[in-house]
């Protein structure tokens, strides 16, 4: 049965087609369509996704004008509802601002908050660049669920405001969330720049809800779900099996391959509990 799945197009967005385009090579039907989309056709779909980009041009701060628009009341039903809303980027942002992450306490307050990039609490601007991050309780989230915590994972990020500030409660909380760390390639979770690019609380780079079914990633993993966009030059695994691939050529998944099977098969199994109920 065919997967439907809904990718935000606010004003400002640029990376709605890219993500489009990696969701739809792994079995979803995917629609763009725009933020004033009716909650009746908003509803239909089986999963969401909030896209890069600079949505109302990140006027007062990334994310916090779009987090006041009434889809994001449309996204807190489908929340509630338990269906999967993944935010990259500009879509973090927004998941951030809305509190639907990490939404501790289930009254939607925020938590926590994407501050302009820093190095040695110094300003440090807009950063495009590889990294590696680890997820940390990946059974938690039904994005991760097909990683592992030993997994080191190549990964871009293209952003000026990713440093993510914890409140203290969110401190308290997590290590208990699922949540992707900034790492060295060897897996080591370094707060030291470059291994940590933006100055953010715990090396966090993505962050779950409490259910496991929101998810709230900085980097780009629409960037870097088939082996053709990994560089050669970074130091991975990701790197050899590309050119083992293209020696046959052909073009396998790429090192985010398993964030949408997971997400798929997470859809898969509720409508399967939802038949059987």
């Amino acid at each position: 049965m065919t997967q439907r799945l809904v990718v935000i197009q606010f004003p400002g967005s640029n990376c709605e087609y890219e993500t489009a385009a990696a969701a739809s090579a792994f079995g979803f039907d995917v629609d763009i369509k725009r933020w004033t989309i009716s909650e009746k056709e908003f509803m239909s779909y089986d999963a969401y996704i909030l896209p890069g980009g600079f949505s109302f041009q990140d006027r007062v701060r990334a994310g916090v004008v779009s987090a006041k628009l009434e889809v994001v009341s449309f996204l807190e039903k489908a929340s509630n509802d338990e269906k999967p809303i993944l935010g990259i980027c500009n879509g973090c942002q927004i998941l951030a601002e809305s509190g639907l992450v990490p939404d501790i306490n289930d009254g939607r307050e925020i938590e926590i908050a994407l501050a302009p990039n820093t190095r040695d609490n110094k300003a440090q601007g807009f950063t495009c660049d590889w990294v590696h991050v680890k997820p940390v309780n990946p059974e938690k989230n039904i994005f991760l669920k097909h990683f592992e915590e030993n997994d080191v994972i190549p990964i871009p990020i293209n952003h000026g405001e990713g440093h993510f500030v914890l409140s203290n409660i969110a401190k308290q909380y997590i290590d208990q969330l699922a949540s992707l760390r900034y790492c060295t390639p060897e897996g080591l979770i370094d707060s030291a720049y470059p291994t940590n690019p933006n100055g953010t609380d715990a090396n966090v780079a993505g962050l779950s809800n409490k259910n496991g079914n929101v998810f709230a990633i900085m980097p780009h993993p629409e960037r870097a779900t088939f082996l053709k966009q990994v560089p050669f030059w970074i130091d991975s695994e990701w790197s050899a099996r590309k050119r083992a691939s293209f020696k046959k050529g052909e073009d396998g998944g790429g090192p985010w391959a398993k964030m949408f099977h997971s997400m798929s098969d997470y859809i898969a199994t509720r409508r399967g509990a939802y038949a059987n109920s």
